[in-house]
């Protein structure tokens, strides 16, 4: 009995928690300056519930950006199931880059602030995306050696595509998604033949 009680307790936990983040993605994107107990009210918990599950405002703010830091690994993780054809592998992680950019977009501007250039990536996720660019220089996709230069280049594209209107002459004229234009810029800066993946 207090087995299956205390399962429930650590359920109801995880659910409030992230109901909790969920509805901070949203205030915070909204309102930078929100409350956590306006966050509360948003994911519909009382004030006493959301500082059972995070102490201060920093607390939640270090969960928005683990989360997305382990969304991040995920996506290197899908990526790396197609390895053994890396365009495939960078394009399928780019367009999961462009929904969290959506999703997420205050965790990310926050991680960006947190981290300044390097775009608040873990150690982890810079490995992981490290990986992805050595798989194309091994094929032959790319010849650029450099983990920083290749890791930089990528960040720059991906957020100046990122702030293109969707009526951007480059979106429009060769007809293609924000990923297929990061592909092949970030292919073409880094030494390789631009080519859909």
């Amino acid at each position: 009995m207090a087995e299956t009680t205390g399962r429930r307790l650590r359920a109801d936990a995880e659910h409030n928690t992230a109901l909790i983040l969920v509805a901070a993605e949203k205030v915070l994107a909204d309102d930078p300056s929100a409350s956590l107990e306006r966050i509360g009210e948003a994911a519909g918990l009382t004030r006493a519930t959301v500082h059972r599950r995070f102490s201060s405002r920093s607390a939640l703010l270090e969960a928005l950006t683990e989360q997305l830091n382990q969304r991040y690994l995920t996506a290197l993780e899908q990526a790396r199931a197609d390895l053994g054809r890396p365009l495939v592998a960078f394009r399928r992680l780019t367009d999961v880059v462009f929904e969290l950019k959506a999703s997420h977009r205050f965790a990310m501007e926050l991680s960006d602030e947190q981290h300044g250039c390097q775009s608040g990536l873990s150690p982890e996720v810079a490995a992981g995306l490290e990986q992805v660019f050595a798989c194309m220089r091994e094929a032959g996709e790319i010849t650029a050696t450099g983990a920083d230069w290749c890791r930089h280049v990528y960040l720059a594209v991906l957020h100046q595509v990122h702030q293109l209107p969707e009526d951007a002459p480059d979106l429009v004229a060769c007809g293609s998604s924000r990923a297929d234009l990061v592909v092949r810029t970030v292919v073409g800066a880094l030494g390789g033949v631009p080519r859909r993946p």
